[in-house]
């Protein structure tokens, strides 16, 4: 296994101390004897002091109700509540010098406070769910040895950041294409059969393979890693299982180049079961491609790298930022993206200094106008480290408020 570290008091934040709220009741009355005044008062004392210790976490949740007595009233309260609604609660006031009741009058009154939940935020648990899609165009020859080189900084960042978390790491197949040209392309001799096909060399691929969105495994043209990368439990997707992270990702990375045109959002939506077409096959469901990959209980990152301008996938940034959400239950915190692609749509940029800014990217449009935390940044950077270590310094707040779908 790779490395994983215990849990540290600064990430003592993933449980915080649960806090009671008292109930706040409204008690007015058109007609009060003078002994109910004096009950009144007393209630309203003790509402006071329980409301000045209470601390909310928010306007959801479940209740947990207190009850304060004195010598001379009873108070009691009913709940219901949900985590999306708030609950009604009734008091009735008795004295010891009369065995009669006063009805309490609210018609007149202001809305009744919502109710607080006492339970915070489970967070993340250090689960986070990566999505990496990696352009196969031909410039992308320059590009993806700097993504290689970058992800040991990423895997520390993620230690020191999280303390002991938990990856999958997931390379979609960003296109409908597979094959190799030449059996020389294959590393693994019995990966290939020089006497097969010349598009696929009759190498030993599968189903899941040619179908977007699934997890790369064996990728295939150029600059590849051209052979099966043997993963833990037969996954398409890295685990904590997998005994060396770096390695096992280097060679999902090396996806080539020369090979075809990116459809990232495409392969993305279809990796989290969201696609724009609708489609029967569910990838993450039992026995799907990417079979377990999506968990209810881990924020989403999203790291896209390619050369060219985003133009390919259906749909636009609304539709996007619509699907991704719906796949982590509306829940516009549990997705981050970073964008590392091309600048010259900006001036002055690093891969064009000199130029004017040309025509707008789509891609810059979704990550600094529809998501709600995402990052664009230049592929023509020398180094692409501290995009990282920028983004994961965001998934430590994130993942201390996260609360499952």
């Amino acid at each position: 296994m790779f490395r994983v570290l215990a849990a540290t008091p600064e990430r003592s934040s993933l449980h915080l101390k649960r806090v009671a709220l008292a109930p706040r009741s409204l008690l007015t009355s058109r007609a009060m004897s003078r002994h109910t005044g004096l009950v009144l008062l007393c209630l309203a004392g003790c509402n006071a002091a329980a409301s000045a210790d209470a601390t909310p976490f928010g306007g959801g949740g479940s209740e947990v109700v207190t009850s304060h007595a004195s010598p001379t009233t009873t108070s009691t309260s009913s709940s219901t509540s949900t985590s999306t609604s708030t609950s009604t609660s009734t008091s009735t006031a008795t004295t010891d010098e009369s065995s009669s009741s006063t009805a309490l009058d609210t018609s007149t009154s202001a809305a009744p406070m919502p109710d607080f939940g006492d339970v915070a935020p489970l967070g993340c648990q250090g689960k986070i769910d990566i999505i990496f899609a990696i352009s196969t165009e031909y410039f992308m020859k320059d590009y993806q040895p700097r993504l290689i080189a970058a992800f040991p900084e990423f895997a520390q960042a993620l230690e020191d950041e999280l303390g002991d978390f938990d990856l999958h790491i997931l390379v979609t197949d960003s296109s409908f294409v597979w094959g190799m040209g030449d059996c020389s392309q294959c590393q693994d001799p019995e990966d290939c059969d020089p006497f097969g096909e010349p598009n696929l060399c009759n190498a030993k691929i599968d189903e899941c393979d040619t179908t977007m969105g699934s997890g790369e495994t064996f990728s295939s043209g150029i600059g590849s890693s051209g052979r099966r990368c043997d993963l833990a439990g037969g996954r398409r997707y890295i685990t904590n299982e997998d005994e060396d992270l770096v390695e096992t990702f280097t060679c999902l990375a090396r996806v080539g180049y020369a090979v075809a045109t990116p459809q990232p959002f495409d392969s993305i939506l279809a990796a989290v079961g969201k696609p724009l077409i609708e489609s029967d096959i569910d990838l993450n469901g039992p026995g799907g491609c990417n079979e377990g990959f999506l968990r209810d209980d881990a924020l989403l990152l999203l790291v896209i790298i390619q050369d060219s301008y985003e133009y390919a996938s259906l749909g636009g940034p609304y539709q996007w930022r619509k699907a991704l959400y719906a796949a982590k239950g509306g829940d516009e915190d549990a997705v981050i993206g970073l964008a590392i692609t091309s600048d010259r749509d900006i001036s002055p940029g690093l891969c064009a200094p000199d130029e004017p800014a040309g025509d707008g990217n789509r891609m810059r449009l979704f990550m600094e106008d529809y998501l709600k935390h995402g990052t664009i940044e230049s592929i023509c950077a020398p180094s692409y480290g501290n995009f990282f270590r920028a983004v994961v310094s965001e998934l430590g707040p994130l993942c201390d408020q996260f609360i499952p779908k």
